[in-house]
């Protein structure tokens, strides 16, 4: 040690310096925050969202897209569509969101680069809370829209369904009437979540490498370990039970092969290993399932359209039967599927003649 520094002094000095070194980003990690908040840029000339649109009369879909600054898509066809059940015209003035997302857009990518160049860690938690909030608005704000717009209808319009309302799904997919509605990010869109579960990730690893993040024991450290992998199957299992919306006018059964068009009528099979096949009717599952012997033993899950409430699932087990040859099914099992039993009494009233079935019955009509 040099003559003339205080030994206190230089202990303090080192500490302070080494406290400064915790609390800033290797130049790797800075370089990679630097590409991801540039990459952003590219938001600016590709949509952010996208909302499509299938039916039997257009099978290829009716696209509407989502810009910082405009709207794009085939308005014409949609708001004609819309006219007839009384939805509001689209058109950009609805949107007064699109005057500042630019702005909003530029600001993250100030900080994320503000960030980089800085590596400060608490600059980085700025930067992370900020995409965070981003995305909950955003998601916030056009559910308030969806919601507006699907349930606001003309009360003159030509086509009115008592107790139907058209809101669009925030992310995922819809059956609305004989439409299936998708809605989710677009390329712009995905950058943006990319950049912001990427600085995310970065500063979970950076707090836990810093020991910001800590537990007591080894015990625990195995204890939270296997609790996230637990939940991380719970999460999997649960998704895997869920059937995916048919998309009408664009999925084909996996019997007959012919495009599904009715939003009263449909099955699905979800095997052991999330696979999912989709039918026309009772008729097309049960032939599909004596022909095939080797599916037999990979069904985990089977779901049936509510006739009633188009667009709902009903496991096999827990759904209530119709049979009637007044039911006109896609592929002729004159078989209407129920959750509850009002529904399906009111419908059998309408009927000359029908008779309620079990699951069952129904496994082995065909």
């Amino acid at each position: 040690m040099k003559q003339g520094i205080d030994p206190l002094n230089y202990l303090k000095i080192k500490r302070s310096l080494s406290e400064e070194k915790k609390r800033n980003m290797k130049p790797f990690a800075r370089i990679l925050i630097a590409l991801s908040s540039l990459s952003m840029i590219a938001t600016f000339y590709l949509p952010l969202w996208q909302i499509q649109l299938w039916a039997p009369q257009y099978p290829e879909g009716l696209n509407m897209k989502i810009w910082h600054n405009k709207l794009s898509g085939a308005f014409d066809i949609i708001n004609g569509l819309n006219h007839y059940i009384g939805m509001r015209l689209i058109k950009a003035e609805m949107f007064p969101e699109l005057k500042y997302i630019g702005i909003l857009i530029g600001i993250y990518i100030a900080i994320g680069l503000l960030t980089a160049i800085s590596g400060k860690i608490a600059l980085l938690k700025v930067y992370v809370f900020i995409g965070i909030s981003y995305g909950v608005a955003a998601l916030y704000d056009f559910y308030q829209w969806g919601y507006d717009y699907g349930h606001n209808l003309d009360p003159k319009a030509a086509i009115q369904v008592p107790g139907m309302s058209y809101q669009p799904p925030v992310i995922g997919y819809k059956n609305l009437l004989n439409f299936t509605a998708y809605s989710g990010p677009d390329w712009g869109g995905w950058l943006i979540v990319a950049a912001s579960l990427f600085s995310t990730i970065l500063l979970i690893y950076l707090l836990v490498k810093k020991r910001k993040i800590k537990f007591k024991t080894k015990n625990e450290n195995k204890l939270v370990a296997a609790a996230l992998v637990g939940l991380t199957f719970l999460f999997s299992s649960c998704s895997s039970s869920e059937p995916t919306p048919i998309r009408l006018g664009k999925d084909e059964c996996n019997n007959c092969k012919m495009i599904l068009t009715d939003a009263k009528f449909g099955v699905e099979i979800i095997t052991k290993t999330n696979k999912v096949y989709k039918f026309d009717d009772a008729n097309c599952l049960n032939n599909y399932i004596k022909s095939n012997t080797e599916i037999q033993e990979k069904i985990n899950l089977i779901f049936f359209v509510d006739y009633k409430n188009e667009g709902s699932f009903i496991l096999a087990n827990d759904a209530l039967y119709l049979q009637s040859d007044e039911i006109k099914s896609p592929m002729g099992s004159a078989i209407a599927v129920f959750s509850a039993e009002n529904d399906r009494k009111e419908y059998a009233a309408t009927l000359g003649d029908s008779k309620s079935i079990t699951w069952s019955e129904v496994s082995k009509i065909y």
